[in-house]
């Protein structure tokens, strides 16, 4: 698998893996940049949060600027920690899904994280992206494969012609999870300490494995070596910021 070295942007890193790709507009928002005040400083780009709505305004405004990419042309939804995919036919806010993919072009998906995963995808053969938002609970009802699968369905992808982007997220040295949550998971995503005995869970791991299994070459499949506990100076953490922090944005599309 490639590294995750990124150019890194005023306000974002692009993935390594989608950089030499130039009809695809992919990046990773970072939390520089913006006028969001404490706890939501800098470039908090969450509209539910409880930032003040016109500082938010502003943050997207100057991210989406870099990225060259119009606003008007985002497509979002209210994510719930589900496993619902909705096919995208054009920009607006959605509500109950936490998987978008689309093939039309100047469209461009986003997700909302501060410490779930965000994978991106592109399928190059059919010209289609995704972008996939991934909690515990998403992992687990196996959201990244119902995305492929419905990006088969709706245009025919398969994983020889995909490339794929598994990115910044709360790493397996901090995800700690109670027992009931470690069960859901499979024995080579989790890690029990032989000293304390608590249980973590590789998040990372997790949601790679779906993108191997349906066939996604590992040279073409990239993840993000930073962490938002770890990097907390350069990302949001839900939990290392106890739940008042801000959110990132992981952005895929087409240029035209």
């Amino acid at each position: 698998m490639l590294p995750s070295t990124a150019i890194n942007g005023p306000f974002f890193r692009v993935p390594a893996i989608f950089a030499s790709i130039h009809t695809v507009v992919a990046a990773e928002s970072t939390r520089h940049g913006g006028v969001s005040q404490w706890p939501f400083a800098s470039l908090n780009l969450g509209i539910n949060t409880a930032d003040d709505p016109a500082h938010v305004d502003e943050n997207r405004r100057r991210f989406f600027d870099a990225l060259g990419v119009d606003p008007d042309r985002f497509a979002s939804s209210h994510q719930v920690h589900g496993t619902e995919v909705l096919t995208v036919t054009g920009p607006g806010r959605y509500e109950g899904y936490d998987a978008l993919i689309t093939n039309e072009p100047n469209t461009f998906l986003g997700v909302t994280v501060a410490d779930c995963v965000p994978i991106l995808v592109y399928d190059q053969e059919n010209q289609a992206v995704a972008a996939i938002h991934a909690g515990w609970r998403g992992t687990v009802g196996g959201i990244v494969a119902k995305t492929l699968a419905a990006m088969q369905t709706a245009f025919g992808t398969k994983g020889s012609t995909c490339y794929a982007y598994v990115g910044t997220c709360i790493d397996e040295t901090a995800f700690e999870v109670g027992p009931e949550v470690a069960e859901q998971f499979a024995a080579e995503f989790k890690r029990i300490d032989p000293y304390t005995e608590k249980i973590y869970i590789n998040l990372k791991s997790a949601n790679t494995k779906p993108l191997v299994d349906f066939g996604i070459p590992t040279a073409q499949i990239s993840i993000s070596t930073f962490s938002t506990v770890l990097n907390n100076d350069d990302y949001y953490s839900f939990r290392a910021e106890k739940g008042q922090t801000g959110r990132m944005l992981a952005v895929i599309g087409l240029r035209s």
